[in-house]
């Protein structure tokens, strides 16, 4: 699929790109849209209106960069370090998320991003 999609929450701007599966096509489809940020260690997630199970890209530990989609918000997930639950060197989410994408640039950015900002997830138009 290779869908470019921009992060905006204040003054952090970070792009990633969606893979092509049904849950990052689901996302796609529910684009544009804003929601109220939430961040659990080094990790950023809000609520998106789309409802999609565990697939084949579920895992319980994930990498810095990655995008992730986790049923049970449900929410989309943006990882750039660890959890409160992360062992030493892992990433891992409060439970199995699906792998919908990567983000692209500086994502230690993603750390001046607060709890309660708003989040707008939009296409990146070339």
């Amino acid at each position: 699929m290779g869908v470019t999609v921009r992060f905006q929450a204040g003054a952090v701007d970070i792009r990633g790109e969606l893979h092509d599966t049904a849950t990052a096509r689901a996302i796609a489809a529910a684009l544009p849209l804003e929601a109220t940020v939430h961040t659990w260690g080094d990790e950023i997630y809000f609520t998106i209106p789309v409802r999609e199970p565990l697939d084949e890209t579920a895992s319980e530990l994930v990498e810095p960069g990655d995008i992730g989609y986790w049923p049970r918000g449900p929410a989309l997930c943006l990882f750039f370090g660890p959890t409160p639950i992360s062992g030493p060197g892992e990433i891992r989410p409060a439970s199995a998320v699906n792998l919908v994408g990567r983000l692209s640039g500086d994502i230690q950015r993603l750390r001046e991003v607060r709890d309660g900002i708003i989040i707008k997830v939009e296409f990146v138009k070339d």
